[in-house]
């Protein structure tokens, strides 16, 4: 067992592990428990006696001693069935030619390779090789995202690529030009839905209109108003303040970015003024409106994804990603831990399938309520019925989950959405968005005597800040109580009582 202590560091603990490699000499490593220093002394010292047992530090000797030309090609075979086909064949070509090829001639160990030699690779592609800005940073696009991989890996602690300007010896970046290979750099860092939200912003919007105007990063950051100009443009055709937000950004964070490696002194983005962001306030259904709904939605595909919405406040994702092993009929629960997303990217839709809620909040255990048990039971055995109709034909990909049509393929998201706007106005009901019901739920719970603290675990937000800001008018009913309260004390208005909403 390798040896280990605790450090106090920024507020945490800290495990300081210790062994001797395989060549004689003392190596260590340290990891953060995730633990803050007051009142988790116990479960650090717990947790430092189970990683010093699970340790191996034969691994940790291979890491420290490979060499980043080999990493290199580690990198590529561990990422050839995450990455889309042209994307991996461009990175391999690249590393293949030009990056492996250098770190050859110039052998460095992961773990010991700084910016220095990071900074030495661009300069000589640059000043003795003639690689343009598109090549630089592309090259440097590549080794922020392998570098990434090593910090996933826990090989290393951070990034050190992202504080490094591929392009120190180069003439100033057109902006439209070092976003999209932001963006490009973007897709190996966030969730495939994040970046299709980022995709079609910049591609869609930001680009096609920054494109003709030509300007650089440098006058960007010596002129902002082009920035300003930018947003009042998105206004006055009509885009909401709202997205006009998530436009700003897309655009600090990139350039955030040009300002972390050292293309700029400053991110001008932060020094414009962004639209001031319109709450929204979500028209709900009552009790009374729900019954309707009920009962217009029976027997119609949407009707899972109502009872589900409007009853467990479930987001669309959560009510197409549930699955069967889901429900426990035996204990009567349902468990939200699965999602199905959709998002459009480069004009294709795509589906995504994965087991991750929206926050860790959201996964939740909900109780099987009778109702919805039966209705389960009905559609488990549509389910079976369909297949045996359906025969071959049936679609087998998706058995696992419960929100599927007559031949078993899954439900689309985009479907619900569209969908349950056609129904309400084919039965004359009034016009809310889906996740409007997931609001209803709320309201309703807390008309019934149900606290927020409550309602934040029901629908599964992150904090109660969050439950606050959306249902603040839930509130009103209190604040009614408090004014016929305060009408105690006035005599010649004894008579006078205010109604709530």
């Amino acid at each position: 067992m390798v040896a280990g202590h605790l450090r106090e560091q920024n507020g945490y603990y800290q495990m300081i592990l210790s062994w001797k490699g395989k060549d004689g000499k003392r190596r260590g490593k340290s990891i953060s428990t995730g633990l803050l220093i007051k009142g988790n002394k116990k479960r650090a010292e717990a947790l430092l006696l189970k990683t010093r047992k699970e340790f191996a530090p034969e691994n940790q000797m291979e890491n420290a001693d490979m060499l980043f030309s080999d990493f290199l090609v580690k990198w590529l075979k561990d990422r050839a069935s995450t990455l889309d086909s042209n994307t991996y064949a461009e990175y391999a070509y690249e590393i293949k030619k030009t990056i492996i090829p250098y770190f050859q001639k110039h052998p460095v160990c992961l773990l010991k390779l700084t910016t220095k030699e990071l900074e030495a690779f661009f300069h000589s592609e640059n000043q003795q090789n003639g690689a343009a800005t598109n090549d630089l940073l592309l090259y440097h696009e590549i080794i922020v995202a392998v570098f990434q991989y090593a910090v996933e890996l826990q090989w290393i602690e951070e990034n050190c690529a992202l504080q490094v300007n591929p392009c120190a010896d180069e003439v100033p970046i057109l902006f439209t030009d070092f976003l999209l290979e932001w963006l490009e750099m973007m897709k190996s860092c966030v969730e495939l839905t994040t970046y299709s939200s980022y995709s079609n912003a910049i591609k869609r919007s930001i680009v096609p209109y920054f494109r003709d105007k030509m300007l650089t990063l440098q006058e960007l950051e010596r002129h902002p108003k082009h920035i300003q100009d930018y947003y009042q443009f998105e206004l006055n055709r009509g885009l909401t303040a709202n997205t006009v937000i998530h436009r700003h950004a897309n655009i600090r964070k990139c350039l955030q970015y040009a300002f972390q490696i050292g293309l700029i002194k400053s991110n001008p983005a932060d020094r414009v003024e962004r639209p001031r962001k319109k709450k929204y306030v979500a028209t709900i259904y009552n009790d009374q409106e729900l019954e309707t709904l009920f009962k217009a939605v029976k027997g119609d595909p949407l009707e899972l994804g109502v009872i589900l919405a409007a009853f467990y406040g479930l987001r669309r994702s959560e009510a197409v990603g549930l699955k069967w092993d889901a429900i426990d009929f035996e204990k009567k629960t349902i468990r939200i831990k699965h999602v199905v997303t959709q998002v459009n990217l480069d004009g294709k839709n795509i589906t995504i399938q994965k087991d991750r809620a929206k926050t860790k909040s959201s996964y939740r255990t909900l109780p099987l309520v009778r109702p919805f048990e039966e209705l389960l039971r009905r559609l488990k055995q549509e389910q079976l019925l369909n297949q045996k109709v359906c025969g071959a034909a049936y679609c087998k990909k998706y058995l696992d989950y419960i929100y599927v049509n007559a031949v078993g393929e899954l439900i689309k998201p985009n479907f619900i959405t569209q969908h349950f706007e056609i129904v309400l106005k084919n039965h004359g009901l009034k016009k809310i968005r889906f996740h409007d019901l997931r609001h209803s739920c709320a309201s309703l719970l807390y008309a019934n005597g149900v606290s927020l603290k409550e309602i934040q675990e029901w629908l599964g937000h992150s904090d109660i800040g969050t439950t606050s800001n959306i249902y603040t008018h839930l509130d009103y009913n209190s604040k009614v109580s408090s004014a016929n309260a305060i009408l105690e004390f006035y005599p010649e208005n004894a008579s006078v009582q205010i109604v709530g909403q």
